[in-house]
């Protein structure tokens, strides 16, 4: 009944072969790692605006221009910067990966921290102004965000992502289009209709400016820093290089640029009408919903572009989906987070990873109420901090490598990461006491938990190190004919002591292992030939990269072979952890093996626990 639930829901394992056919043309790319910048439109603007007309009753309207140009040249700048980073790292990574290259660990580190705060928020941002969105067009929702926004994680964002890259691009791709079909025909009829009627200029009202004295420029900054969620997820597509079709860095390359363009664009289409329009913020509608109802009044096109609008928000979600389980996996394969977030799952997907998101994600909205303007105080800092990260580490690639026209290179990342470092200053200056300052804490917090987690499997590797002038004694004498069966991964210590044992059972011993692809199954093998216990290796192909089925199917196709008299025996290898959150960061398997052949007649299964004493 599981196993056919999970079919339904996520769909038959895709085998190893048909990894190309996951990877994205640009056109899909597009809406896939750019829905997130796309989609702050929506809000980016109108966030400006509500600190520059509420903030102590101090009318400050005329600003808005000036704040939303500033994150428009910035927004360019960063771009450029981002492709850099694509063209030097195309196996992904983002921030992390060149960081860790180029200047250490540490810093790596807190861009990952800084980069794993902003993609959590970025799911939990997105989906909470899709509801608000929706909620704007039909008040009758008001009150039940937060069941919509986790209904709408874990039963649609979730889902189709665990499902695969190629479905949830084939899902997701035509509402973020249609979304951009939308704001060309709000921004060309609104700027229509303002040039159209008598007074084609932006009313007096939309351009007064208080006088910038200390007291405004903090409200003005503040203004900007709001701005600046506009720019969110323009690291995705830098960190998802691997996920393009060949030429990978060419394609994401032209994906940044188309995104760049097509953003700004709509910011200043956007912003124009708004002042134009004279548009205010209001508790329960959205700038983007009173500028649709101001053109189109209650129309088609109204219900349309909020409809749009609330997919297109909740699509954002999924640049997240797409850009932290690659991340985590390449911070995993280093050994800072669990090894099994670098797995993928039946359909291709870090699986685990995607799980993660979800539920870091619904955290946030459960406590933070689903509120988008207490989320919004959080958000920005992360993504900027791992700008930084990025641009300056790019800085000391170039002088590195040197190459051709290597200064200007040099010279682009460096203003990339002098106006992004700006921006973090002034983030933090503005947004310190509105909620900021948790994820200023947040990410050192990460970083530690990315040494102990490092430092467990340091020292997990240190005393399962296996030395290979041990060799095991051969028993010839055997009382009963058991064939004994020993599943591993690797040869390790806990291999050679269950080996040790084994031999005490019987001398008819099956060491296993089941391979996920060539690469490992060559690895494990020359391992094996090397150590020489005595006893040979047999391996099982996984090109579905299941574990527990193949040991199954390999224990009943031995009860079919074996005489009816005889036994089984599988000893199960395993350490046990000196600290209980030390077994967080491992594969449950032996436990899972060991549950379901308990189920089996005629079938024996003993845990050989190793323990670790750091």
């Amino acid at each position: 009944m599981i196993r056919i639930a999970r079919r339904v829901l996520i769909g038959k394992p895709l085998h190893n072969k048909e990894m190309m056919h996951e990877r994205l043309p640009k056109w899909k790319a597009l809406s896939i790692f750019s829905s997130d910048a796309l989609s702050s439109v929506a809000y980016g603007p109108e966030q400006a605006l509500m600190i520059l007309v509420a903030t102590q009753g101090v009318i400050a309207y005329g600003y808005l221009s000036p704040v939303i140009v500033a994150v428009s040249i910035l927004l360019m700048i960063v771009a450029l910067s981002y492709v850099q980073v694509s063209k030097a790292n195309p196996g992904g990574g983002g921030a992390y990966a060149i960081a860790k290259k180029n200047m250490g660990e540490l810093p790596a580190l807190v861009a990952a921290g800084a980069v794993f705060a902003d993609y959590v928020l970025t799911a939990a941002v997105s989906v909470a102004a899709g509801t608000a969105a929706i909620v704007s067009a039909f008040p009758g929702l008001s009150g039940k965000e937060v069941g919509i926004d986790l209904a709408v994680l874990f039963f649609i964002l979730m889902l189709v992502n665990l499902r695969g890259m190629k479905e949830s691009s084939n899902i997701f791709v035509y509402p973020t289009y249609a979304f951009l079909l939308g704001m060309i025909v709000l921004i060309g009829s609104g700027v229509y209709q303002a040039f159209t009627h008598v007074d084609t200029f932006i009313p007096v009202a939309s351009l007064e400016r208080q006088p910038l004295n200390m007291a405004m420029l903090y409200i003005v900054l503040r203004a900007f820093a709001n701005g600046c969620s506009s720019m969110t997820g323009v690291e995705a597509i830098a960190d998802s290089v691997p996920l393009f079709r060949k030429p990978e860095a060419y394609n994401a390359t032209i994906t940044t640029y188309w995104m760049a363009g097509i953003l700004v664009t709509m910011l200043g289409g956007v912003t124009f009408m708004m002042m134009h329009f004279h548009i205010m913020p209001l508790s329960e509608i959205t700038a983007l919903s009173q500028l649709a109802e101001h053109i189109f009044h209650r129309s088609f096109f109204y219900y349309y572009i909020q409809v749009t609008t609330m997919i297109v928000l909740y699509l954002a979600a999924n640049t997240a989906y797409n850009g932290l389980p690659v991340l985590l996996s390449i911070v995993a394969k280093d050994g800072y987070l669990p090894r099994y977030l670098n797995s993928r799952g039946e359909r291709l997907t870090f699986s685990n990873g995607i799980i993660l998101i979800t539920l870091a994600a619904g955290l946030l909205i459960i406590v933070y109420g689903g509120n988008i303007e207490h989320l919004i105080s959080l958000y920005a800092i992360g993504v900027f901090i791992s700008f930084t990260i990025a641009q300056f580490s790019m800085v000391l690639h170039w002088k590195r490598e040197k190459g051709s026209g290597w200064i200007v290179r040099a010279i682009v990342n460096g203003i990339g990461a002098s106006a992004t470092g700006l921006v973090v200053i002034i983030i933090t200056l503005t947004k310190f006491s509105h909620g900021a300052w948790t994820v200023l804490v947040f990410i050192p917090v990460m970083v530690l938990i990315f040494k102990k987690i490092r430092g467990h499997y340091d020292d997990m590797a240190d005393q399962l190190h296996l030395p290979m002038e041990e060799k095991l004694e051969c028993d010839d004498q055997a009382v009963v004919r058991n064939y004994v069966i020993v599943p591993i991964s690797s040869p390790t210590r806990v291999v050679y002591e269950s080996l040790k044992f084994a031999k005490t059972l019987s001398k008819d011993i099956i060491v296993l292992h089941v391979a996920k692809d060539d690469e490992s199954a060559t690895r494990v093998q020359a391992k094996w030939n090397e150590w020489n216990p005595g006893i040979d290796l047999e391996i099982v192909h996984s090109p579905y990269r299941l574990t527990v089925q193949p040991l199954l199917d390999y224990v009943e196709e031995l009860q079919a072979k074996k005489n009816p008299q005889d036994y089984i025996t599988v000893l199960i290898p395993e350490f046990e952890t000196r600290k209980w959150w030390h077994r967080l960061l491992h594969n449950q398997t032996g436990w899972i093996l060991h549950a379901m052949l308990v189920l089996k007649e005629n079938v024996s299964v003993i845990t050989i626990p190793y323990h670790l004493n750091k």
